[in-house]
């Protein structure tokens, strides 16, 4: 007979591997707060853009798109960490 592999046990906590230790719940807190907050500025950016300039919507959806590929730059460098 064999013995099953060794692993971790139960009593261990599992860390990520950027040593950091957060679980996995807070991993994907931190994206969630990523996509907001890369949103959130793409926005902000836009309507100053779109006051400043008089160029209405063309800065906030200029604003919104950008935030928006932020946001997904930003979480797959963060979900590469776990690949």
């Amino acid at each position: 007979m064999s013995d099953p592999a060794p692993g971790p046990s139960p009593d261990e906590k599992s860390e990520s591997p950027d040593g950091s230790g957060l679980p996995g719940l807070a991993a994907f807190a931190v994206m969630g707060s990523t996509i907001a907050a890369c949103v959130a500025v793409g926005v902000g950016l836009g309507i100053w853009a779109d006051r400043t300039w008089h160029t209405a919507p063309a800065g906030l959806l200029i604003g919104i798109v950008l935030g928006t590929v932020a946001a997904v730059v930003s979480v797959v460098q963060q979900v590469r960490r776990y690949l």
